[in-house]
């Protein structure tokens, strides 16, 4: 590096090309993501993104970068839906289930009436 203008313009690109990458991988998601979309709609836009990549992110950015965002909170929201239920499913926060397991511990004699009462009292409360 001679000047600190070539390293400022080193860092720019890198910069611009990393920005550049990220958009890409977006938007390709958001591609494959859509299932309106057809087989040969798909092809042409990864086509015109390969071969005029700035002009194709920037078209398809305003031609469905509306449609890219609802895509992308419908997305969100089933990953967030199917964590929450795995999450539920492991842990057994249901009541019923733990009304049973601390009947089944009375049942055995592991607890004492006092501590079945405490347990039913947060299982009928939810918490």
């Amino acid at each position: 590096m001679d000047s600190f203008w070539d390293y400022f313009w080193l860092v720019f690109a890198c910069f611009a090309f990393a920005a550049y990458v990220m958009v890409l991988f977006s938007i390709l998601t958001d591609l494959f993501r859509d299932h309106r979309t057809s087989g040969w709609g798909k092809a042409l836009w990864v086509l015109f993104l390969f071969v005029l990549p700035l002009i194709g992110e920037v078209v398809y950015l305003m031609v469905r970068g509306r449609g890219m965002v609802e895509r992308s909170a419908r997305a969100d929201k089933q990953y967030r839906a199917a964590e929450d239920a795995y999450i539920r499913g492991v842990a057994g926060t249901g009541s019923e289930n733990d009304l049973a397991t601390a009947k089944s511990l009375l049942d055995s004699g592991a607890i004492t009436d006092d501590e079945y009462r405490v347990l039913e009292a947060r299982a009928r409360s939810g918490g």
